[in-house]
């Protein structure tokens, strides 16, 4: 059988939602499980959440696969309604929606009574520079207002655009359009933080925090390590040996010929590649680790295969022997960065081919 393997540790989750209830002791939490829970798969991080105080999606149809697999905790649709016929159903299981347009603020009065006996709150989004979602400055103040008259529960909600860079100018910017909102529409409830945003601004924490990537055990700063921010590894990714072959000075490896070999070497061949979401568009050297030893990946990445160099340990190799493609020892974020991209988009990108096994 093909070995591809994802372990998840469902304890090294439960340490990491854990870890921001230390960091944000006075806030709720609503655990982000969008995009099937960054990749980890939904399921198994409703069950390990059980102590959250809700979780976070994009879409309706994410909300309901939670409902369908019984759980019945608060959820949030981020992104709120994308059509007039979703906000009754929206209403019906008890989801709380953010608004960030006029049209979707019209499908929530046209079903305002129902909403409110829900008892859901309404979030709505400020659009303070980041430019995707949400109300400009000029006018969020009318719709909160708006929405208090009509007896809504209000919750004033918005996103950092560089939340990871703690110096960047438009941070200070976003927060002060924030504070002089909150204090327009005064008594009103927050949320703000994301992971980054948790780590960096203890003081705007307020009433909710948005945990994501923190949860899986991956990295939100592009220079800290999930281990300096006080975070367990989630996600154990491995594969097998399936072959080794000795080469000779001026071979070549794999798809291209890219890879040149400057001296005898010894190449190993990894059951894993861009089929089960190991990405190929590698910039920079990267590795795996073998018995807790880092191994340079050489070559191209295959559909189904990588090759690695394993010359500093061919006496100590052989078919069958356990990979880790990221990590204990190399890490998620550490393969990001070689690939030019980050933790977030390697979980998401993983596929279905790996086989799954959930630890305690």
């Amino acid at each position: 059988m093909r070995h591809a393997v994802i372990r998840i540790r469902k304890s090294a989750l439960q340490h990491n939602l854990q870890r921001v209830r230390q960091l944000a002791p006075n806030s709720k939490v609503i655990s982000m499980v969008k995009a099937n829970a960054y990749g980890i798969g939904v399921q198994h991080a409703i069950d390990a959440f059980s102590d959250t105080d809700a979780f976070g999606v994009a879409c309706l149809a994410e909300a309901l696969e939670i409902r369908a697999l019984g759980n019945d905790k608060p959820i949030t649709l981020i992104e709120g309604v994308f059509e007039a016929e979703e906000m009754p159903i929206a209403i019906q299981q008890e989801f709380e929606c953010v608004i960030h347009h006029q049209q979707q603020l019209d499908w929530l009065l046209e079903h305002k009574d129902n909403y409110k006996n829900a008892g859901l709150k309404v979030w709505v989004k400020l659009n303070s520079g980041m430019n995707r979602l949400g109300f400009k400055a000029d006018e969020i103040t009318e719709v909160i207002q708006q929405l208090k008259i009509e007896g809504f529960h209000c919750v004033l909600a918005m996103h950092f655009a560089n939340a990871d860079v703690p110096d960047h100018p438009m941070n200070q910017a976003q927060i002060d359009q924030l504070l002089s909102i909150k204090k327009a529409c005064a008594p009103i409830e927050v949320s703000c933080c994301n992971s980054a945003a948790i780590f960096n601004w203890a003081d705007l924490h307020f009433d909710y925090v948005r945990p994501g990537i923190m949860l899986y055990g991956s990295s939100p700063f592009f220079d800290r390590s999930i281990s300096s921010l006080g975070l367990e590894v989630v996600m154990q990714f491995e594969a097998q040996i399936i072959a080794i072959n000795p080469i000779q000075t001026g071979e070549h490896v794999g798809y291209g010929s890219s890879f040149t070999a400057d001296r005898d070497m010894t190449i190993a061949v990894v059951s894993i590649g861009y089929g089960d979401g190991y990405p190929r568009s590698l910039f920079a050297q990267n590795f795996v680790a073998i018995a807790g030893q880092r191994i340079p990946v050489v070559g191209r990445v295959s559909m189904d295969m990588i090759t690695v160099d394993v010359s500093s340990i061919e006496n100590h190799v052989k078919l069958g022997d356990t990979v880790e493609l990221w990590g204990d020892t190399q890490s998620i974020d550490e393969v990001a960065q070689c690939n030019q991209s980050i933790g977030y988009e390697l979980l998401c990108r993983l596929t279905k081919r790996p086989e799954v096994i959930v630890e305690d």
